[in-house]
């Protein structure tokens, strides 16, 4: 009895120290590839030309240029405007999904989320298409004025519609039919329910979509690069310093300073969040929605009509990739896919861009899901599990650009061990996997807290080891969270363009940058070609994850339907 107690506390006790070295060793990684970055933007931006420190000298002369503020106040005007477009537009449409009886819902909302394959790049492409010199529609927009704000706005309001529409749906899919009921019984109208009960319970999910959308935007580089024209942003105005004038001590600065809206943003968020109350109680009563066929007829054609707009950038993007040469000869051609024989890196971007995002999704995948169990299933190595919480929700705060800029000063340091990293596909996995931690952490939390911690009580009672609860019970529980974080790590690794525009070199090349380099060189055709295989590929991606997800949903998930 003596001998299997001791061996029972000798198990423990190792499982513990396993536990304990995979916390540290996942909060090194965080460390090394989100920390070190930022603090390198730190340093740089604190020194001169010369590399002697200069304290906030930088920050003051840069503060004193009106170029700066002219690209502070354009890039406040684009987040703003794009903000108060989308918001409305994408509120309408969640709640004809969520509150109305509108018929083909899935098909509508497959449509909307389509933004989310294709890279920040793509509308521009399609609205130089649509609007520009040669467009179909140049008419709309003369004097070549799609080239700056307006061209700005439009392709923001096209990539971040998805992203507010998510949050939205997931605000308005909550409800308490007696609020509804008694508002009803009081005599107030419909635009008087709408005002004092839809409105207060959605305000959380508007600011939060409304801060998401802002900084979406005041941190965007790709759309304002291929269709700002003369029109200088923040985010263009870093790229300009580092690749143009290879200025990296003032591009640093910059970089930083764009920190503030994503920074302030997320302090925002984060305060209304603890402040947020739950919805349904125990006694709510769930809201049914009922048929009305004019508030059904509205809502289709409301989501017809932006829907409709999404599908006409996607499809001229498209069109544009397979047509000979716009708009003078229509007739379809593959010569556009001959990357081999254009600036932009060749077919070898395509492939290196879908072993980046298998690479992205994979490691990505293990280390959230991994990070996140042992952070909260487990109690070992209290002080790593504390920094691997707080880290875990930096990268919500910081822009690509900036991240990938802290990678190009911290590994192409040559007093750096790591230099060797630098612009390998090591360093674009690690970066991409840093970039979205953040959002794929939350994903991984949120299952695992579905959980009852007795899982993990019970077999630390008999001695079991952690391992072998995670394979048995955890990891069947949560396989669709899974499957999820890994999606997203793909098809955010194959569209990001920010993130990794600093640290790619000529044999690493990826196709979101190959479509921004043959954009830059003239071959926007071939840039929408790119740009069409990033989308399809994304698609087909997603389309095995949904298949893999329902097969193994009725082989593992069979227990969740009574």
């Amino acid at each position: 009895m003596i001998a299997l107690r001791a061996g029972g506390r000798i198990a423990a006790d190792r499982s513990q120290q396993v536990a304990a070295g995979l916390l540290w060793l996942l909060a090194a990684a965080l460390v090394l590839g989100l920390a070190l970055p930022l603090a390198a933007i730190l340093g740089k931006a604190l020194t001169g030309d010369d590399g002697r420190f200069a304290g906030l000298a930088q920050f003051a002369a840069i503060v004193g240029e009106a170029r700066f503020w002219d690209a502070v106040s354009n890039s406040l005007a684009v987040s703003l405007t794009t903000t108060m477009i989308v918001l409305p537009l994408a509120y309408v449409f969640a709640a004809a999904l969520t509150r109305t009886c509108m018929p083909a819902k899935p098909l509508f909302r497959a449509l909307a989320l389509t933004p989310l394959l294709a890279p920040s790049l793509l509308p521009g492409i399609a609205l130089v298409y649509l609007f520009g010199n040669q467009g179909l529609l140049k008419a709309w927009f003369p004097d070549g004025s799609i080239y700056g704000f307006w061209g700005i706005v439009i392709a923001e309001v096209f990539f971040t519609f998805p992203h507010a529409l998510m949050i939205l749906v997931t605000a308005l899919s909550v409800a308490d039919a007696r609020l509804y009921e008694a508002a009803t019984a009081l005599g107030a109208g419909r635009i008087r329910r709408f005002v004092t009960v839809t409105l207060p319970a959605a305000r959380y999910g508007l600011i939060s979509s409304a801060l998401v959308v802002f900084t979406l935007v005041i941190v965007d580089f790709g759309a304002p690069k291929v269709i700002g024209g003369q029109y200088n942003v923040l985010a263009v105005e870093v790229y300009k310093q580092v690749i143009g004038q290879q200025n990296f001590p003032k591009g640093a600065v910059i970089g930083m300073l764009l920190l503030l809206p994503a920074v302030l943003a997320f302090v925002i968020d984060h305060l209304l969040q603890r402040r947020q109350r739950a919805l349904l109680t125990a006694r709510a009563q769930p809201l049914v929605v009922r048929p009305q066929a004019w508030v059904d007829v509205l809502s289709t054609v409301a989501c017809a009509a932006i829907g409709g707009a999404l599908l006409v950038i996607i499809a001229t993007a498209v069109a544009a990739a397979f047509i000979r040469l716009w708009p003078y000869n229509l007739s379809l051609t593959l010569a556009h896919f001959d990357f081999d024989n254009m600036d932009g890196g060749g077919w070898a971007a395509f492939y290196n861009s879908m072993k980046m995002a298998l690479a992205t999704s994979v490691i990505g995948t293990l280390m959230v899901f991994g990070g996140a169990y042992l952070a909260e299933k487990t109690r070992a190595a209290p002080v790593a599990r504390q920094l691997l919480k707080l880290l875990a929700i930096i990268p919500m705060a910081v822009p690509g650009l900036v991240l990938g800029l802290g990678y190009i000063l911290f590994f192409n340091n040559p007093a750096n061990p790591l230099h060797f990293l630098y612009g390998s596909m090591t360093a674009l996995v690690l970066c991409s996997v840093m970039h979205f931690y953040t959002t794929a952490n939350l994903t991984a939390t949120t299952a695992l807290k579905q959980l009852d911690a007795e899982f993990e009580a019970v077999a630390a009672s008999l001695k079991v080891p952690f391992w072998t609860t995670l394979w048995r019970v955890t990891l069947p529980v949560c396989l669709p969270a899974m499957l999820d974080i890994a999606r997203f790590y793909f098809v955010s690794a194959m569209c990001t363009v920010s993130a990794v525009i600093f640290i790619y070199t000529p044999d690493t090349v990826l196709a979101s940058v190959a479509v921004l380099n043959m954009d830059d060189a003239g071959d926007t055709a071939a840039a929408a070609a790119m740009a069409t295989l990033i989308v399809a590929a994304s698609a087909l991606i997603c389309l095995v994850f949904s298949v893999a997800s329902w097969w193994l949903s009725r082989r593992t998930q069979a227990w969740r339907i009574r």
